[in-house]
């Protein structure tokens, strides 16, 4: 089976080089996949029909266009898209995006997985990951996250394991944020079990990517 797998930022796709492999076992045995980082979310174009300057790579403005592209291309399996929620409604967020997997004719082929609130929720779902990466993380922080909550995902964890917190991290501004969420993805991640991880979107990525494996290998 060969999937192309698509992330709105390119922390999620560091992150993601080093889990999909402890999902799905070594590249090539059997499996194969390919990752795709963007520079934002963006949203679903008026109509699915895509205006937007493709050089901004924003995921979802290019989203109608890459799944018609994937439906005339030969030799891929299926196609994954992982996404923040951030503020939205999960369940309609959801529906919107199946709805425009139906139109693009790739309702059958693309799964939507969605990191509750932001990706970095699953750090906190391994935290004997995160706390073998960061051992002096305060513990009263940890302690006050609820798993997957709407909370200010990437603010809470900043609190929890950089000196001075999310307060320090805003006040000098971009690109400090992505840094290091960057930084957060190859520390943490090297570390991180995919069978320990008790976020419930993460499980949903993990399940999924799973359960399409399986059914390639009985057909």
């Amino acid at each position: 089976m060969h999937i192309e797998i698509l992330v709105e930022d390119s922390s999620g796709r560091t992150l993601l080089e080093l889990l999909i492999p402890e999902v799905l076992g070594g590249y090539g045995d059997p499996h194969t996949w390919r990752l795709h980082s963007y520079k934002g979310i963006g949203r679903i174009p008026r109509g699915l029909v895509t205006t937007a300057d493709p050089e901004k790579r924003m995921l979802l403005d290019q989203l109608p266009k890459l799944l018609r592209g994937y439906r005339r291309s030969p030799g891929i399996d299926a196609v994954i898209v992982i996404v923040d929620t951030d503020d939205r409604d999960c369940s309609s967020f959801l529906r919107e995006l199946k709805e425009v997997a139906e139109t693009c004719d790739m309702a059958d082929k693309t799964l939507f997985r969605l990191a509750i609130e932001e990706i970095e929720a699953w750090y906190f779902g391994d935290r004997e990951a995160l706390l073998e990466a960061y051992p002096r993380a305060r513990q009263n922080v940890l302690d006050s996250y609820v798993q997957d909550n709407v909370c200010g995902t990437w603010e809470t964890l900043a609190d929890a394991v950089y000196p001075g917190g999310s307060a320090a991290i805003k006040k000098v501004g971009w690109p400090l944020p992505g840094e290091l969420k960057h930084q957060w993805a190859e520390e943490i991640g090297i570390f991180m079990n995919v069978d320990r991880n008790v976020s419930p979107s993460f499980c949903k990525l993990r399940d999924g990517l799973r359960r399409l494996a399986k059914s390639e290998e009985h057909e």
